[in-house]
């Protein structure tokens, strides 16, 4: 399995957005995270029906966002929320999802999530990214206390490039989320099969 989550943003995609989420699932990264989070309730659940059907044709997990009635009313099997989203979900309706995961900004956070019932969480922003502009990373340190404190596997978020990779790996994280990188590159394919040269 890739060791690179795909997070979405399609403000900044260059072609048609289903297209581009058809050749990176092609690629089959460790699973596509939906995060549209701008979108209206019923704009996010129309994308979400195809983005999911993509998603199951290849074969890769879809994670849907910030909408937990819209994950249980398509039947979605992964969830990603912010941590204080979270905190307000029924019991319940959080042991409905396979998946569960949460933005997680400390140890404490963490814990919290893993608390909750979360299968995994995100961990970030690790390093400098124009998607936090003006706000400085958080660093490897930061990164290895939250994978010291999560029972549960660990994703790095924020400025994740084949490059840093080796040490995000080494400060404890299951793997990494890119965005911007897998939203904008000419070749998908060729940027996982990079993390997965760099991971080995």
């Amino acid at each position: 399995m890739s060791d690179i989550l795909c997070v979405t943003s399609r403000q900044l995609c260059r072609e048609d957005f289903l297209a581009r989420l058809e050749r990176i699932a092609a690629a089959r990264p460790a699973g596509i995270v939906l995060r549209e989070k701008d979108l209206s309730p019923a704009a996010y659940r129309a994308l979400a029906g195809q983005v999911l059907e993509i998603c199951r044709r290849r074969g890769v997990p879809c994670i849907l966002h910030a909408f937990p009635d819209i994950a249980e009313e398509l039947g979605a099997d992964g969830l990603h929320l912010p941590l204080p989203a979270l905190r307000l979900l029924s019991p319940e309706s959080r042991k409905r999802f396979r998946r569960l995961g949460a933005s997680c900004h400390s140890a404490a956070d963490a814990r919290e999530a893993a608390a909750l019932g979360c299968t995994y969480i995100t961990a970030g922003h690790v390093f400098d990214t124009a998607c936090k502009a003006g706000t400085p990373g958080r660093g490897l340190a930061f990164l290895r206390e939250v994978c010291r404190a999560a029972d549960i596997p660990v994703w790095a978020i924020g400025g994740i490039a084949p490059g840093n990779f080796p040490a995000v790996l080494a400060a404890g994280a299951r793997g990494g989320c890119v965005m911007s990188g897998l939203m904008t590159c000419g070749d998908p394919a060729a940027l996982l099969a990079d993390f997965s040269r760099r991971g080995a």
